[in-house]
């Protein structure tokens, strides 16, 4: 890997505090387990690169044991929760719709958001509701000069994010599902008919997402689960139910799950109003929904109902109701369990088999409806913690270094080498100057992204890599702040439409452990406590350190946070197919996205006082239309195959999918009653652990089909 000094001297010039004196209060923020020296052989590899993802271990909660029996029953369980349809509030939204495509999502109609309100703003600016992505309308910020930022020929706010629900008030549950009275919305409307409401951010990818400390792009999915929300220890009213000795009967308790942001993030979409819900849904709510008993009025139903499974689906096996006679497949849907027999199976006994009941919102539940947000975010993030995808042509390349078998000295090509170069060296300006992009300093270890697990985590002090939560950076003004490590502001838009890493939780506290800190050396003490990434050590709230020998003036006054417009940086693995790019989506190809970085950004004067230093003008990109090729060729290494044919564990059930509604931004067709837009549907295929191959023999492709060069 590069050397990590290279960044610290780079991120953190005119700084005093160095990794060789950083006080004893920095090794508070940093976790255990700096990636293992690895032998290396003489043979072809770039030694100064992250090694390959097959040396990594997986992220997993130290004490799940406490809370899971059988990973594999899990495994099954999430899988299937994260496919199912009925999880929706509608029968149509499933986790999978907006993360189908590589783990992210690629349909072109219905899927921006008008952005912030900001003057002069009237709304849409591209299409309007309902409308068609086409490859003209990017990038969403146009300059003549794609190496100057400063000619700006039209911008536009909006953000392409995901299709979700209805605007709907939950009403009941009834036999058909959910009951819910559809409320008008002022925006997302043709015609006097609702068409789907539209996320506010593009949606990340869930391939390689279980290596993130946090999730979302501003990092709400805490890294300690609480069992209820994706907001960790902030929530005041999160718990399991579990039975007290005392008295028998159920009561609730605080948990703390760390390394589980995966199952933080999994518990936010389904009751979102946006993405999954209609307003007023609880996760108990879903629970009966799915689990009802057959004494009840509600049926019981089977996981996946409606939905095909593959016979050689690479986690459901022989649950799948289809099978295979004389070399021919026959489809149908479902799986041969029930959802409260895969919770028994997977979920120890405690959180599940009490007779008791509990009085949550003027109903009555069972223990284990009671629990299901638990069950979900366990079962959901085992089983996105097996979408690992470690088998691209770069890690091939890499595995030489480890000696592995499938080591393989012409994966990369000469021009995905020379990419992979720039990547790695130090963007420099003069005698020293090369053509280096310093990308490396961002999209660091092994996943490409500094806000891994691997990044953050125990490391000698003379080393920047891993880095702690909290870190010190001198920012685009030259001046100094403390920043949480892994979140930048690298310019894509004006930081005042979206606070990201800057922004608060719905309790009022900062998302920002930054923020968090820079409250509580001001003597407010009434703070979630912030969680060290080590889940060995004890919970404490910790200061920023004032008066240091060297150290800026005395704080807080004199220290700064860069939080406010930071998002995390995504991984670069499969990014050839999880375009469009960055939190609003306004880059559609790689070539695009290269020319931004080349460019410094598009908002950097706005944003000077929180910008990334790294974002500037890279000297030996400008210009020269052969290095940025050679940096997509390298990018382009980071896909692996089994990901574009949808192999396993990348395989999945039938997908119904919503892209727009039937018509266009003037008029679309009404169903229901009371009515709104008719969904305009495709239907993903069941696909098996063979992949697409046998299915359609069609790879999935990029955004608008768009060549990952085009500029």
């Amino acid at each position: 890997m590069k050397s990590s000094n290279s960044e610290c001297q780079s991120k953190r010039v005119g700084w005093p505090l160095s990794r060789q004196s950083a006080p004893g209060w920095l090794g508070l923020f940093l976790t255990v387990g700096a990636l293992a020296a690895l032998a290396v052989p003489a043979q072809a590899a770039n030694l100064a690169a992250p090694p390959s993802l097959k040396t990594v271990e997986v992220p997993e909660p130290p004490n799940l044991t406490e809370f899971v029996k059988s990973k594999q029953a899990a495994i099954v369980l999430g899988k299937a929760l994260f496919w199912d349809v009925k999880v929706g509030s509608d029968g149509v939204q499933a986790c999978a719709s907006c993360h189908f495509h590589a783990g992210a999502d690629n349909r072109e109609k219905n899927n921006l958001n008008p952005g912030a309100a900001v003057p002069g703003d009237s709304g849409f600016r591209l299409t309007g509701p309902n409308g068609l992505l086409t490859a003209n309308m990017f990038p969403l910020h146009k300059v003549s000069n794609p190496d100057d930022h400063f000619s700006v020929v039209s911008d536009a706010n909006d953000i392409v994010g995901s299709q979700g629900v209805h605007k709907t008030d939950f009403v009941k549950l009834a036999k058909k599902g959910e009951v819910g009275t559809p409320i008008y919305d002022d925006v997302y409307n043709v015609g006097g008919l609702d068409v789907r409401r539209v996320t506010g951010r593009n949606a990340p990818s869930a391939i390689n997402a279980v290596f993130n400390f946090a999730n979302f792009w501003d990092g709400r999915a805490n890294n300690i689960f609480n069992g209820s929300s994706p907001f960790g220890d902030a929530d005041p009213d999160a718990g399991v139910y579990v039975v007290d000795p005392a008295t028998g009967n159920l009561v609730k308790v605080r948990v703390r799950i760390p390394m589980a942001s995966l199952a933080s993030q999994a518990v936010g979409p389904p009751g979102s109003d946006v993405e999954m819900a209609y307003h007023g849904r609880t996760f108990s709510t879903i629970a009966r929904k799915l689990m009802a008993k057959s004494g009840n009025k509600l049926r019981n139903l089977v996981p996946l109902s409606g939905q095909k499974v593959h016979p050689q689906d690479s986690v459901f096996g022989s649950l799948s109701n289809s099978t295979i006679s004389k070399g021919q497949v026959s489809l149908k849907p479902g799986l041969r369990t029930t959802y409260s027999a895969l919770i028994m199976a997977a979920f120890q006994d405690k959180y599940w088999n009490s007779s008791k009941t509990v009085t949550l919102d003027t109903d009555t539940y069972t223990q284990m409806e009671a629990n299901f947000s638990l069950f979900f975010g366990l079962a959901i993030q085992l089983y996105e913690a097996t979408l690992v995808s470690d088998d691209s042509p770069y890690d091939r390349f890499q595995d030489c270094i480890a000696g592995l078998p499938s080591c393989d000295d012409n994966a990369l090509s000469a021009s995905a080498k020379q990419g992979l170069n720039i990547f790695l060296d130090d963007n420099e300006q003069g005698s020293k100057g090369g053509i280096g992009g310093s990308c490396i300093n961002c999209h660091g270890t092994s996943t490409f992204t500094n806000a891994s697990v691997m990044h953050l985590g125990f490391s000698n002090f003379d080393t920047s890599l891993p880095e702690a939560l909290l870190e010190l950076m001198t920012m685009g003004d030259q001046l100094g702040s403390f920043y949480d490590a892994g979140y930048y502001d690298i310019g894509v838009r004006p930081i005042d439409e979206d606070p990201g890493r800057g922004g608060t939780d719905p309790y009022g506290y900062p998302l920002s452990f930054t923020d968090r800190s820079l409250l509580l050396n001001s003597g407010n003490f009434n703070l979630p406590s912030l969680q060290s990434a080590d889940p060995n050590l004890p919970v404490f709230n910790p200061f920023l350190p004032c008066a240091q020998p060297g150290f800026p003036p005395t704080c807080p006054s004199a220290i700064r946070s860069a939080t406010k417009g930071s998002f995390k940086v995504p991984t670069l693995r499969n990014v050839e197919l999880t375009g469009p790019y960055f939190h609003n989506g306004g880059q559609a190809t790689l070539r695009q996205v290269v020319d931004f970085y080349t460019r410094g950004g598009d908002f950097p004067e706005a944003n000077i006082s929180t910008l990334d230093p790294d974002i500037g003008f890279i000297f030996g990109l400008a210009g020269n239309p052969a290095a940025k090729k050679q940096v997509v060729d390298f990018l382009l290494s980071l896909t692996d195959e089994r990901v574009r044919w949808e192999k396993a564990p990348f395989d999945h059930p039938e997908l119904p999918l919503p892209n727009g509604a039937v018509g266009n931004t003037a008029q679309v067709k009404a169903c229901g009653t009371p009515a709104v837009a008719c969904d305009a549907k495709t239907t993903l295929p069941a696909v098996g652990a063979g992949g697409l191959a046998a299915v359609t023999g069609k790879p999935i492709g990029t955004f608008l089909n768009l060549d990952p060069q085009q500029p």
